[in-house]
């Protein structure tokens, strides 16, 4: 497997290798080891993902993890056979869907399908219920990969990184209900920052908590930095920013349209360095935006049921 390495800027005496360490306060990194429901990714996902960080892994070694779960192996050829990919064919065969669309997004598949099961119904506040998360969760994952698209980068890497982004809240949802609903209605009332509400009432930001679920499932150093730092990517190292500031830059987008739940980002701005980061433009932007419904409605079909 791959090194896990931090996606920080070195402070020079840090070790180049060293295990990632959570911002999160001790007491409620200590709250989010007692959560059972997202406690741990299910076993196959979490294989996928290491075969993934592994140079060595071939598309065989793929199919032998996912044809242990049927459930999967099906949502594999689903995908394979949508608009979201638009292969000229249909294909029927587990080993050539994993050839046609590459262990990583063999990858994304995985972990959308994992994580949509752990947003159960339920209210989150008076205006918000977890299906809203999951649909903003789905609504900036397309954006930017709409995005990445539109600038030539890397749109697998910019979709499923705009699918965890705010796994945080839902970790918040799990530890300190309450609270978050107590944070929710203050941003409501005030239109005041959301980060800095969660952090007067909680203790800790969605990006902390992400982070600490993130660093605790293994996940890559590129996911985590887009999970914990997608609100200002300019504290990453240079190589992380562009797909972090795609997943800031849609994140902005989904939650000015309001699309699921909104108020993390609702009272941010695009400005053009943040354009020039990942190489668009105005006009790319509003290019993306005139398809994005039809993607995030194709995308919702594939990814929750």
């Amino acid at each position: 497997m791959a090194v896990i390495t931090s996606p920080l800027h070195s402070t020079g005496s840090e070790k180049k290798d060293a295990m990632p360490t959570s911002r999160l306060p001790e007491a409620l990194q200590r709250a989010l080891g007692r959560v059972t429901e997202i406690g741990s990714l299910p076993e196959v996902t979490t294989r996928i993902v290491e075969i993934v960080e592994d140079p060595k892994s071939t598309a065989q070694d793929m199919h032998d993890i996912v044809k242990t779960d049927p459930a999967l192996a099906a949502r594999v050829l689903k995908v394979v056979n949508s608009a979201f990919y638009g292969l000229p064919a249909q294909i029927s065969n587990l080993d050539r869907a994993i050839v046609m669309l590459g262990l990583s997004a063999v990858k994304n598949i995985a972990l959308a399908a994992s994580l949509s099961r752990l947003f159960k119904p339920g209210k989150i506040a008076d205006r918000f219920s977890a299906h809203d998360l999951w649909q903003h969760c789905v609504s900036v994952g397309v954006c930017a990969r709409m995005l990445a698209e539109a600038a030539g980068g890397q749109p697998e890497e910019a979709f499923v990184s705009g699918l965890v982004h705010d796994i945080g809240l839902l970790v918040e949802y799990q530890i300190v209900p309450e609270k978050l609903r107590q944070v929710i209605e203050r941003v409501e009332q005030t239109s005041a920052n959301f980060r800095t509400v969660e952090r007067e009432l909680i203790g800790a930001d969605h990006e902390m908590f992400g982070e600490a679920l993130a660093i605790r499932w293994k996940f890559p150093p590129g996911l985590r930095s887009a999970i914990a730092y997608h609100h200002d990517p300019s504290e990453l190292k240079p190589e992380f920013r562009p797909i972090v500031t795609t997943v800031q830059v849609a994140d902005i987008i989904c939650a000015q349209n309001e699309l699921g739940f909104h108020l993390t980002a609702f009272n941010e701005e695009i400005n053009e360095a943040m354009l020039a980061q990942i190489g668009l433009n105005e006009a790319k932007v509003s290019q993306v935006l005139a398809g994005l419904s039809e993607r995030i409605e194709e995308t919702e079909r594939i990814f929750s049921d």
